[in-house]
């Protein structure tokens, strides 16, 4: 008989389980084999800030994976879903979905939908947003800098974190914690107040700007220039919802073109909106 906690898919049982540090090379196995660029030290970072299940089968072969971030008491991110082209097909993504939003204590929850689990995620409730356009690329022109910009101070730190909590509807301590920890970042301080910000770290096959917080695209764009002339001539991500405007117009002209998009979701309360604080970068897909 089945055990109640495994199913049975394509004639062989699948069990969830926690997933731990000691997966990871597993993990980034399974992200490889279905194109995605994380390395296995993104995976770690996944997992410093979040919880999940990896599904292995009887001899512990990986097939699938989700996870979910307590971004603060009343707010989730869902993310780092996949399953394996042979299970798709089979009810194993809806079984995971399951498995992970019963963890989630009732909070808000938003996710970034790939095409292929768009459906998906419709049936399980989620309502669709915005979409993200993935730019990447090798940075091959710069502007010059703009001199409202200088190079984020540790002294920032709150500042940064009472900016991001308007941004964001919600104050997201220990991810914003991590990626200050990990990266170089730019402000804009206009009357001895931080206006906007932009972080920049390691990730996948080089480096990724965001969060980038901002009041205008004009703005974001200012911001994002110390970081594409950091980087020139290496390969550069940014996830934004913009699709026109001074922001974006760098982005293309600096060679990162938009190369893939995926869909913002949301299940729970409309949150409010602040229009001096605007998402003009994710930090990652996963993490929003």
């Amino acid at each position: 008989m089945t055990d109640p906690g495994s199913r049975l898919l394509d004639s062989f049982s699948l069990a969830p389980r926690p997933i731990t540090p000691d997966d990871i090379p597993q993990l980034h196995e399974l992200s490889v084999a279905v194109g995605w660029m994380h390395r296995a030290e993104d995976w770690a970072v996944a997992l410093r800030l979040g919880e999940g299940i990896f599904l292995a089968d009887e001899i512990g072969r990986p097939f699938g994976s989700a996870m979910w971030f307590p971004v603060s008491d009343d707010l989730a991110m869902l993310g780092m879903v996949i399953t394996t082209p042979r299970l798709q097909e089979r009810g194993a993504g809806r079984w995971m979905m399951e498995q992970i939003m019963a963890r989630t204590g009732g909070r808000d929850l938003a996710l970034n939908a790939t095409r292929a689990a768009f459906r998906l995620y419709l049936a399980l409730g989620f309502q669709p947003g915005l979409t993200v356009w993935q730019h990447q690329g090798i940075v091959t022109a710069v502007p010059g800098a703009a001199p409202r910009v200088r190079a984020m101070r540790p002294d920032d730190r709150d500042a940064i974190h009472a900016l991001d909590t308007r941004a964001y509807t919600t104050h997201r301590r220990a991810a914003l914690d991590l990626f200050l920890e990990q990266s170089e970042g730019s402000v804009i301080e206009e009357g001895g107040q931080i206006t906007g910000y932009a972080l920049c770290r390691r990730f996948g096959r080089g480096h990724v700007v965001g969060p980038i917080v901002a009041a205008t695209p004009r703005d974001a764009a200012a911001l994002t220039v110390p970081h594409l002339a950091a980087h020139q001539g290496r390969y550069l991500r940014i996830d934004t919802r913009e699709t026109q405007g001074p922001f974006v117009d760098l982005l293309n002209a600096s060679g990162l073109t938009a190369r893939d998009t995926v869909t913002t979701m949301t299940l729970g309360r409309p949150r409010p909106v602040d229009p001096q604080a605007h998402v003009f970068a994710l930090a990652i897909q996963a993490i929003g």
